[in-house]
């Protein structure tokens, strides 16, 4: 998301379009496709980094790929008022890959990665072993059915018609 909370315009959105078709073209390429000088290209882009609109790369990077098969997903439980402790200590779990406050029942949705049943036994005793932490349920991811996806809304935010893929 875009830190200072400005909704991309339509060239913003072209641009990010390119980008997810050719992540690695360059500067040039990119104002020859879109017919934008070049500066006008790094300046968006350079924006787009700072405002935080594009995630890391390290998001496209899959847990499988180092070894981590398993995925599930924990709803944790939390003393009030210790939101902010709990998810410091969440951080610190490596297998941890996001933590998303929530309104609820459950305090905290955290995803996890495990190499396996006994590594996500040790991950989850792990999260119960930290002070504010009432109780968690853990769900196994057993199928992406679709994955994390921004080009349906590039799409709109470009005015483009959707493509083959999308109504």
């Amino acid at each position: 998301m875009a830190g200072s909370g400005d909704a991309l315009d339509a060239t913003d959105a072209r641009l990010l379009l390119a980008l997810s078709v050719d992540p690695r073209a360059t500067v040039l390429a990119l104002s020859q496709q879109l017919g934008l000088a070049r500066n006008t290209v790094q300046a968006r882009l350079a924006r787009l980094e700072s405002s935080g609109a594009l995630d890391p790369f390290e998001r496209r990077v899959r847990p499988e790929a180092l070894g981590y098969r398993l995925g599930a997903y924990v709803t944790v439980q939390v003393v009030q008022r210790s939101l902010a402790e709990v998810s410091d200590a969440l951080a610190q779990i490596p297998e941890v890959l996001e933590v998303t406050g929530l309104s609820g029942v459950a305090d905290l949705l955290v995803q996890v990665v495990a190499v396996d049943a006994d590594d996500l036994w040790r991950i989850s005793e792990q999260v119960l072993t930290i002070p504010g932490v009432q109780r968690t349920d853990t769900n196994l991811a057993l199928r992406r059915f679709v994955d994390h996806r921004m080009t349906p809304l590039l799409e709109r935010a470009a005015g483009s018609p959707p493509g083959p893929d999308q109504d």
